[in-house]
């Protein structure tokens, strides 16, 4: 199993060189959502751990040095900041590839301060919210131990304030939270991210996507904030290095001409 995966074409990144420092056998993750392409979480964990060794990444980046990206970015089978050596593995990554470095995180365990200070070596974190209230983020995002929405809210704003790179701001809507869009759209001015990236799950899922329409009508709510939608992105084909271990993350983004745009993490 590799560490490295993709390239995958990516809707908010371009050319994504995939990292993932996560175990390889099934999910392991913060949260259970309930619109997960890769499915149920088979590994709750709520603390961070080395998976992967950096000598082990050191020689797979070597590998795959001059590959075409334009980002080389952290996400996989899970919850990306479990990764206690996140830190030491982004400075890695930029090192060897000479690639803007992007972190994919559902935003659990950033009320941490070592986790923000890894995820403030990346040149690009994109933080996710899908719920403006506690009662909806339990239903959504299923958080494996307790976890407070405002706490994390609270270490974003946080993180904000102290960022220099690029911060995006994910909210994937579905219909538990497509009535809340205006609810929504208040919480992200708050944050004052410098990109809103609105999704819905359009890669297979146990939860159906909204439509291009309801996604433009969710759109005009979030007027004056700096929006991208997953519809409103055309992605540029790649070629993976390894197709399975490219499904494996990211189920049908493995073809070269696979053209639509994705759902979750990517």
């Amino acid at each position: 199993m590799s560490i490295v995966y993709g390239p995958v074409p990516s809707w908010r990144l371009g050319r994504s060189l995939g990292i993932d420092l996560l175990p390889a056998e099934g999910k392991t993750c913060t949260f259970d959502c309930i619109y997960c392409q890769l499915g149920r979480t088979t590994r709750p964990l709520a603390e961070r751990a080395d998976f992967a060794s950096l000598e082990a990444l050191a020689r797979e980046l070597e590998a795959v040095r001059g590959v075409p990206a334009d980002y080389a970015t952290f996400s996989g089978m899970g919850e990306p900041t479990l990764a206690a050596n996140l830190g030491e593995a982004v400075r890695l990554a930029r090192s060897i590839l000479g690639l803007p470095v992007a972190v994919l995180t559902n935003s659990s365990l950033m009320p941490r301060e070592d986790v923000r200070n890894d995820l403030a070596g990346a040149d690009l974190v994109v933080a996710k919210v899908d719920a403006p209230n506690q009662e909806l983020f339990q239903r959504i995002s299923r958080p494996v131990s307790d976890c407070s929405l405002q706490d994390i809210v609270s270490a974003i704003s946080l993180f904000r304030d102290e960022y220099i790179g690029k911060l995006g701001l994910e909210m994937m809507f579905v219909r538990a939270n497509k009535g809340l869009a205006k609810e929504m759209a208040a919480l992200a001015a708050r944050l004052s991210p410098d990109e809103v990236q609105i999704n819905t799950p359009l890669r297979e899922s146990a939860t159906e996507p909204l439509t291009r329409e309801e996604i433009a009508a969710i759109r005009e709510e979030f007027k004056g904030l700096p929006v991208r939608t997953a519809y409103e992105v055309a992605r540029a084909p790649v070629t993976p290095l390894d197709a399975s271990e490219t499904s494996r993350r990211r189920p049908g983004a493995a073809s070269p001409t696979h053209r639509g745009p994705p759902a979750g993490k990517e």
